[in-house]
């Protein structure tokens, strides 16, 4: 059944032009996995999920296909792509990539469902560390050998959700209202149709596997040895002077391989299941990633932030468990550091947060 109804629909479209209309379907046949590999056939397509604690999957998983709008920038340089069309602007001064976010998000007045998960379709993408220039005066020293877009985020009106507490999958197709709210719904109702026939489709054949390699490519640094030591030195010496609190000092490893993307996020949530696993597959470039932290969270107006610094590896026993927790809280260094990403991250909800309503709710919580 296509909920919500025509007559409703017409109803929610006196409120806004963002509509989502969806259906419900049994997901004990299908998985995230399977359902990815029949439904995102297109360029464009990103899956997320979540194992809450490690151990048990989180309740909702979100699979976005066949966006209508791509967006990326690199430099003062946005490249919009909707409706087959690109187009190329520049980006005026004080003006930056969020600013364009704000602008395509602006032309929609969207109607939320109670029914439905807070995340019903949207921007899916990723914003890089380089886009602190348009924040901070910072010099352009650094060089970029992948040539990766800036920022990158693609808008889907479709999505499959699925809901592991009651085994079925949300069919969702956002109705854009453009003058004929009718004609809205049914175009909605279309694609969710396309979409559920998608998942009725048996899983396309795998190709065979590449011939198993004599030995892995080796993995290579950015950084030799010689480098990264003497960047310690560097940082070392900036930390005594005063210049800094804290230095990162990153490096990249890469390796050739043959294995396709959507594998290699396979093998990582089997082997490394978090609270936050994503594959983005945005044309010719796959960014797979599983973390235990969330960067920023926003919800009704409340901003939050969970700095996580300092581990220790779990016991074999509750008695272990408890050793090393109070091992942990001991630690003058992991302390420390505690203690300065809490101040950085109560710094940084400060300069955007209302005055005096920044509070921290949890310290040193294991």
């Amino acid at each position: 059944m296509i909920r919500p109804d025509r007559l409703e629909f017409r109803a929610r479209a006196a409120r806004g032009n963002l509509i989502p209309v969806y259906r419900e379907i049994l997901a004990d046949m299908e998985t995230p996995v399977s359902a990815f590999r029949k439904a995102a056939g297109g360029s464009h397509a990103f899956l997320l999920e979540s194992v809450a604690g490690g151990e048990r999957l989180a309740r909702y998983s979100f699979l976005g296909a066949d966006p209508f709008l791509v967006l990326q920038t690199r430099g003062r340089q946005a490249t919009i792509t909707e409706a087959g069309q690109t187009t190329t602007r520049t980006l005026a001064p004080g003006c930056d990539p969020l600013h364009l976010l704000k602008e395509i998000a602006g032309r929609y007045r969207y109607v939320a469902d109670p029914t439905l998960p807070p995340f019903c379709g949207g921007a899916v993408g990723y914003l890089s560390y380089d886009l602190v220039r348009f924040f901070e005066r910072l010099p352009e020293k650094s060089e970029d050998p992948l040539g990766l877009p800036d920022c990158q985020f693609i808008f889907t009106d479709t999505l499959l959700i699925f809901d592991h507490v009651k085994h079925k999958i949300l069919a969702v197709a956002n109705a854009r209202v453009e003058g004929d709210a009718d004609a809205a719904y049914d175009q909605a109702v279309a694609k969710i149709d396309a979409l559920v026939e998608r998942l009725r489709q048996p899983l396309p054949q795998e190709a065979p596997p590449s011939p198993k390699e004599a030995s892995p490519a080796p993995l290579q640094s950015n950084l030799s040895q010689a480098e990264f030591e003497a960047a310690v030195r560097h940082a070392k010496e900036y930390i005594a002077a005063g210049d800094a609190i804290q230095v990162v000092l990153s490096q990249r490893l890469s390796r050739r391989t043959r294995a396709e993307g959507f594998d290699i996020y396979r093998a990582l949530r089997s082997l490394n299941p978090s609270p936050y696993m994503y594959y983005l597959s945005y044309g010719d470039v796959r960014l797979v990633g599983s973390s235990p932290e969330v960067l920023v969270t926003q919800n009704a107006g409340q901003i939050t932030l969970h700095p996580i610094a300092g581990t220790r590896p779990r016991g074999r026993s509750e008695e272990e468990d408890r050793r090393l927790e109070a091992e942990l809280l001991a630690d003058e260094k992991e302390r420390a550091e505690h203690i300065m990403l809490v101040d950085l991250g109560r710094n940084d909800l400060g300069r955007v947060a209302q005055a005096g309503s920044v509070r921290v709710d949890e310290l040193k919580s294991v």
